[in-house]
């Protein structure tokens, strides 16, 4: 899992990098229920996230974990960007913001979303 889901600090502040990027619907489910292991060790409003859906496959199963580890990630996360949402379920980023209460922002590149997320 550590090639999908990092902690990186190259990009400025250590940053939680989740690679969904051209996974099939049951990675993507185990991906997201993976996260919070990772989350979980960081101080309350701490984590940067940054997610990266290129080309990911969805199916309900999928998308019930995804919008489960936005809830239970959401005391540990500062900021939370996803890139790639061209692949995603017309209605599954208001599904997940609805469900988790959290805000996740989009981006259309990378650069952008690391630059949000480190932006003070």
């Amino acid at each position: 899992m550590s090639e999908r889901i990092r902690f990186v600090d190259h990009w400025g502040p250590e940053i939680l990098f989740v690679d969904f990027s051209n996974c099939s619907a049951r990675e993507v489910e185990k991906i997201a229920r993976a996260v919070p292991d990772y989350t979980s060790t960081k101080p309350f409003s701490s984590v940067l996230i940054l997610s990266d859906f290129e080309g990911a496959a969805f199916d309900d199963d999928a998308i019930r974990a995804v919008k489960e580890a936005a809830v239970f990630d959401k005391p540990f996360v500062k900021k939370s960007a996803l890139i790639g949402t061209e692949s995603f379920p017309t209605k599954l980023i208001a599904e997940v913001k609805t469900y988790s209460r959290r805000s996740l922002v989009t981006f259309e590149t990378r650069e952008d979303a690391i630059a949000w997320l480190t932006a003070v």
